[in-house]
């Protein structure tokens, strides 16, 4: 069974890049070595993986990826930290501030 990955990076400008590939270990090193001059983290080197988990359903993957590109800084810093109970007040949209 294959086994699929979505990631979070911090880059050295203190943004966050969220990925999924089927070999994190080549990835990484593809971030790291600039192997796609136009990708996000070329000028943002070095990076650092902070967050990782698994999938046996590319579908999956690629679902949780594009929802965790969606959310805040804050939010992916709670997931990161693992702290989860924070995950459902920072997913409230704030009205009338």
């Amino acid at each position: 069974m294959k086994t699929y990955y979505v990631y979070i990076l911090s880059c050295s400008d203190g943004t966050y890049y969220t990925g999924v590939t089927s070999n994190l270990t080549q990835r990484l090193e593809d971030h790291q070595h600039r192997k796609h001059l136009n990708s996000y983290t070329s000028s943002r080197l070095p990076v650092e993986l902070v967050f990782y988990c698994t999938f046996t359903e590319i579908t999956m993957a690629i679902s949780t990826e594009k929802q965790i590109k969606k959310w805040s800084k804050a939010k992916k810093e709670a997931l990161i930290n693992e702290e989860y109970n924070k995950l459902p007040n920072l997913a409230k949209k704030k009205f009338n501030k």
